[in-house]
């Protein structure tokens, strides 16, 4: 029953030579595979990095409340049966967080060895192929054992999971049943199955409940004969006076903004709580036609992103992100690789706020001398040091008032410095250098950096208090790589931008999407603003033309014009091929140290070197 030996073996050609054979393996764990590939997991993690601190997994705990609420019961059921099994459950949430686990208390053990514990995340990106990650990225059932894990932290492990759906067929979780190799057992995929399907139902109950509530509260306001809709907490609207009855046949499960855009203005709204747990059940909006009112200054009805957004699910999912943060005005934190469009997207996030017409102040941290950061940031009073103005002069902050402050690269602020910073996003009060009066400001924090905030934490580079008061709403940039079918839309809108009449053909955006752009969008721009300085006056560009633009860049990116060459493919096998690739992929994530990109290849470093000069990479 045991195929792990024969799956070892096809998991270390993988890693090592980019090779695999198709009858060897599962399609789902196949494509996962590629994957993690394409992502750069470490096959060679050894245990989960990325675990919540205790004040962010209770407040994890807490936004998936009902969740945990209705599904522990059915953990609490096979309880028993788990641990004379030797399994452990667990329920993780839509993010990939591990929110409660129960079982053998043995296999619990084992667990934690890997740190498969309460808190840490368990994605395909954090630690590779596994049955809770694969289950969240395709939205079925799945089973994998053993080294059908991609990263070694769970080759001994044999792992079932089902996703969990709420009525409208979101996945809202996963149930997980796990065990050591040695103890798996068939009916696993189908326990995490049924298990999956009976909490949907309980929740779909639970659902329709509140919704019931809900309108019960509102019958009299929905008899009216003004405009009035009832929506839940995702702002679907399940009930709704005559007016917008007869006006809008599919009122039911419409975005109230959706309906309110063009038609209506809201004249009020109300919080709507259960009387049971006095937990929120949705909201109620009374309603004027546009027409008998003027729009409030801050009344926003769309959301524009100052850039190309294109096609890509990818950015598509970062936008819907970027959305929700423009309709409050929690501290936002950004985080991308450099020339991601950081700053685009916080410019976006402020004009699609009820703040788009106040002022939008970027500081760029890592750009200012530790000595005039202060400065920079609070301002100074009149004579507060030698050269300063004759009136002082106003800090970043305050010119920020009743607007928006960007601080790009926070974690490049002094340590010693985020102490002040801390005190004036808790208070809201500025003292300039050299003052003693305390200035108030009205402002919305948004903050970025290249890095992820959770590593400069744990590097100490941030301050925990800091960070619990910026890391609000985490929203990801994805890198250009990540999304290069929208390499396209982007030269589309370059185009536009500098009304540029270059035309390219088809190859030349292949050989664009071929590159994994470590530069990011700036990368990109700053190759089409070489193009349009050499053919200003655009017209049809063809490849004899562009060939040589891309030669000369920089020597490392010399994949732009190999990876399609057919030249290249008479002088290399397919299996040199792939182990080049593999070569360039690990000096690129390692910066260029070849000790640390054979290790991450999982290749002897003997054999790296041999690779480097044989392909004349050194």
């Amino acid at each position: 029953m045991n195929s792990t030996p024969c799956y070892l073996n096809t998991w270390k050609r993988f890693v090592r030579e980019g090779l695999l054979d198709r009858s060897r393996l599962n399609k789902r764990v196949m494509e996962s595979w590629h994957r993690c590939k394409k992502a750069n997991v470490n096959p060679y993690l050894d245990k989960g990095q990325s675990i919540l601190k205790k004040e962010l997994f209770n407040a994890q705990k807490k936004k998936h409340s009902l969740f945990l609420e209705v599904a522990l019961p059915y953990l609490n059921k096979i309880s028993q049966q788990l641990k004379e099994s030797e399994m452990m459950a667990l329920l993780i949430d839509a993010d990939g967080y591990v929110l409660s686990l129960t079982g053998s208390q043995r296999t619990l053990s084992e667990a934690r060895k890997i740190n498969f514990v309460e808190g840490v995340r368990w994605t395909e990106a954090d630690v590779g192929t596994n049955a809770i990650g694969t289950a969240l990225v395709i939205g079925e059932a799945v089973t994998i054992n053993g080294t059908e894990h991609f990263s070694v932290a769970s080759h001994q492990w044999s792992c079932s999971a089902a996703p969990i759906r709420d009525a409208d067929g979101m996945i809202i979780g996963i149930i997980n049943i796990s065990c050591m190799t040695d103890k798996r057992h068939p009916i696993m995929l189908g326990m995490a199955a049924t298990i999956a399907h009976a909490i949907e139902r309980e929740i779909q109950v639970h659902a329709k409940r509140k919704e019931i509530e809900l309108i019960s509260h509102c019958l009299h306001q929905v008899e009216a004969d003004e405009p009035f809709v009832v929506c839940n907490e995702k702002k679907q609207i399940v009930s709704a006076s005559r007016p917008i009855r007869e006006r809008f046949s599919d009122w039911y499960g419409m975005n109230v903004e959706q309906l309110i855009e063009d038609t209506f203005v809201t004249l009020d709204k109300q919080i709507i709580q259960s009387e049971q747990d006095g937990k929120m059940l949705g909201m109620s909006f009374s309603l004027g036609e546009v027409a008998q009112r003027e729009l409030p200054k801050t009344f926003v009805s769309y959301f524009q992103f100052p850039g190309e957004t294109g096609e890509s699910k990818t950015f598509q999912k970062t936008l819907s992100e970027m959305k929700l943060a423009a309709q409050t005005d929690a501290n936002v934190y950004i985080w991308g690789e450099t020339g991601s469009g950081k700053e685009l997207a916080a410019r976006a996030i402020h004009m699609g706020s009820n703040r788009s017409n106040e002022p939008f102040i970027a500081v760029n941290c890592g750009a200012i001398p530790e000595s005039l950061i202060e400065s920079e940031l609070f301002g100074y009073a009149e004579g507060a040091f030698t050269g300063a103005k004759r009136h002082g002069a106003k800090g970043k902050f305050e010119q920020a008032h009743k607007g928006t402050i960007f601080l790009d690269e926070i974690g490049e602020i002094p340590y010693a410095m985020q102490v002040a910073l801390l005190r004036v996003i808790e208070e809201r009060k500025v003292v300039p250098i050299g003052g003693t009066r305390e200035i108030p400001v009205d402002i919305r924090i948004i903050t970025a950096t290249h890095r992820n905030m959770n590593e400069l934490l744990e590097e100490e580079k941030i301050r925990e208090d800091l960070y619990y008061r910026l890391h609000v709403y985490p929203i990801n940039i994805p890198p250009l790589r990540e999304r290069k079918e929208d390499i396209p839309d982007l030269y589309r809108y370059y185009q536009k931008k500098h009304k540029w009449n270059a035309k390219f053909p088809e190859s030349f955006f292949q050989k664009l999407q071929d590159y994994h752009w470590p530069g990011n969008i700036r990368e990109l721009f700053n190759l089409f603003e070489h193009l349009r300085v050499l053919f200003p006056s655009g017209g049809w560009i063809g490849p004899s033309q562009y060939a040589s633009v891309l030669e000369t860049l920089h020597p490392k990116k010399k994949e732009l014009h190999t990876t399609n060459c057919n030249k290249t493919s008479k002088e290399l096998t397919y299996r040199e091929q792939i182990q080049k690739q593999m070569v360039i992929e690990a000096l690129h994530k390692t910066k260029g140290h070849v000790s640390e990109a054979a290790r991450l290849a999982g290749i002897p470093r003997s054999t790296f070197y041999k690779w480097l000069r044989k392909f004349k990479l050194s």
